[in-house]
């Protein structure tokens, strides 16, 4: 995910794509982030007037991993015995930008706390190029199994652990599909994964989509900047076409035994966004080897609308409720 924007194509050809990422190239190969992002604290005095409250605990203090928990306060009031769904989610960026403190998408897990509702954990994980990929998928992995033995008493004593979801947004949705295939599911228990939740997942590949050629200079996203995202987090040498990036191409597929066996997936995209032809790619490939799939695709928006406009957020809380919540789900 890059800035925010209307999604019409224009030419922005001659902008240098790590001017617009704000950042610089170092001569050891890593970056400096010129940007500030705005970050938001957590909230975790019930006495303040939130209708979320949240905590940030650490993970891997040497890896300074963490996660941020939201529970919806109303959860206070119910008993042990009305846990809500829990929610494993990773932020997007790109790989290489952003937190989970980033007030964009703490402000986006306090509306889905509060709509769906869920309790979610919210993992900070490594960013590339300084942590290249699978350093993300790594810190996903690990966050499963800190869930699973964790002590706190947010997640003990409200969260249903055997009906958990991965869910992430842009890269982070490349991060929950990987989280899950990598996942050794059977040591997570009693966490027990029922689904996945991408929304507008970040893949590519070396051959061009319709809706990468098409959307090339798409101003919210433009296809350079996806690129140079790529070169910077994959493992180095390696093309579009390696499995992180295209989960289509060679023995991609070969892991999906274990999504085929009750889990469902969720797939989300705007036809404004320069990714949604792979999106629907990877949707396709999930129901040729058996995964339940719903897709959710939508016209009239861009690559991060659901984050940078809140109407359009909500609508996509509504469908993910409705996907949690099924019958089928549990």
């Amino acid at each position: 995910m890059s800035g925010a924007g209307e999604g019409e194509a224009e030419d922005i050809s001659t902008v240098d794509n790590y001017q617009r990422l704000q950042i610089a190239p170092n001569p050891d190969g890593n970056i400096t982030r010129l940007a500030k992002f705005p970050e938001s604290p957590p909230t975790s005095d019930p006495k303040l007037p939130t209708p979320v409250l949240s905590k940030d605990i650490p993970i891997n203090e040497s890896k300074k991993t963490w996660v941020r928990i939201y529970l919806p306060r109303h959860a206070l009031d119910h008993s042990s015995s009305s846990k809500l769904p829990l929610v494993v989610f990773y932020h997007g960026g790109g790989f290489i930008l952003l937190s989970a403190a980033s007030t964009i998408f703490h402000d986006y897990c306090v509306g889905f706390a509060t709509d769906v509702p869920v309790i979610i954990a919210s993992v900070e994980y490594r960013l590339a190029p300084e942590h290249r990929l699978p350093a993300a998928y790594e810190d996903a992995t690990e966050a499963l199994h800190w869930i699973k033995t964790t002590p706190d008493d947010w997640l003990r004593d409200h969260a249903d652990l055997s009906n958990t979801f991965l869910m992430g947004i842009s890269a982070g949705g490349n991060i929950a599909y990987h989280a899950a295939l990598h996942a050794d599911v059977d040591r997570l228990h009693p966490l027990k994964i029922h689904g996945l939740i991408l929304q507008q997942p970040f893949f590519s590949g070396t051959q061009r989509t319709g809706s990468e050629l098409r959307l090339a200079n798409n101003h919210a996203f433009p296809l350079s900047c996806s690129d140079l995202m790529w070169d910077l987090s994959l493992p180095t040498g390696a093309s579009r076409d390696h499995e992180y990036c295209n989960p289509t191409v060679r023995d991609g597929c070969k892991k999906l035994d274990r999504m085929a066996v009750g889990w469902r997936v969720l797939v989300t995209g705007w036809d404004g966004d320069p990714l949604i032809d792979r999106q629907i790619e990877v949707a396709k490939m999930l129901e040729e080897n058996g995964v339940h799939v719903v897709c959710h695709f939508a016209e009239g928006g861009y690559h991060g609308i659901d984050i940078f406009d809140a109407s359009k957020g909500k609508a996509l809380f509504v469908v993910v409720k409705n996907f949690i919540f099924s019958q089928s789900a549990r």
